[in-house]
């Protein structure tokens, strides 16, 4: 802890800092309190993108027997050629928001492609799409993360350090002025005190003079 002055406008400087904290830590916590249940609803959601995944996956375990038949499937046929993303704001912080995703098909033979290699195509891109869905609430979370730490460390810095130590300093300062004062008044008596008994001496000689 700083060593901190013992006077009357130190004492104001700490109570505007114990009043600033206390301001701003509801805010804080409210703000830690709402990056915690964002980033467990975004979980959920990621979560059940990568089940609906699955079960696209699940649903389509014969065309992926036919996919493993050497030649079957066209090797690279499916690329994404733009991934679309918007922005999204979530408790001050910027995160990238999933709008979809543009696939490019490679050229081949229509007369000796099988006709379910379309089918089995859109759903490659579907499968592709979900993964990127994933992939970008997955950024969600880590950006919240990153932000609910540094919030979490000013929480615990004004609870634990900051609001105890001003309010330490506050005491200390007015015990000290509180005792200054009480040996200002009995220095001042007994100023007067000896004040008195001159004057008294004083009044005594004066007296014997006569």
């Amino acid at each position: 802890m700083a060593k901190i002055k013992l006077t009357k406008n130190e004492l104001k400087v700490q109570k505007d800092a114990l009043k600033m904290y206390q301001r701003y830590l509801p805010t804080l916590t409210l703000k830690k309190q709402q990056l915690q249940t964002e980033i467990r609803t975004i979980e959920a959601k990621a979560k059940a993108v990568r089940k609906e995944r699955e079960a696209l996956e699940l649903g389509f375990r014969d065309w992926i027997a036919v996919f493993s038949e050497e030649g079957a499937f066209p090797a690279g046929i499916i690329t994404v050629s733009n991934i679309r993303k918007g922005r999204g704001n979530i408790a001050g912080v910027d995160i990238p928001v999933f709008e979809g995703a543009d696939f490019a098909r490679s050229d081949y033979d229509l007369y000796e492609t099988p006709l379910w290699v379309d089918l089995a195509a859109n759903h490659m891109e579907q499968a592709m799409s979900l993964d990127l869905q994933a992939e970008v609430l997955d950024e969600q979370v880590r950006l919240l993360q990153k932000e609910l730490l540094s919030t979490s460390q000013r929480v615990n810095l004004f609870e634990k350090v900051k609001i105890p130590e001003t309010e330490e300093n506050i005491r200390k300062i007015s015990i000290y002025m509180a005792d200054q004062q009480v040996s200002a008044v009995v220095r001042s008596k007994i100023s007067k005190r000896k004040l008195d008994l001159r004057n008294a001496a004083a009044s005594e000689k004066e007296v014997y003079a006569l």
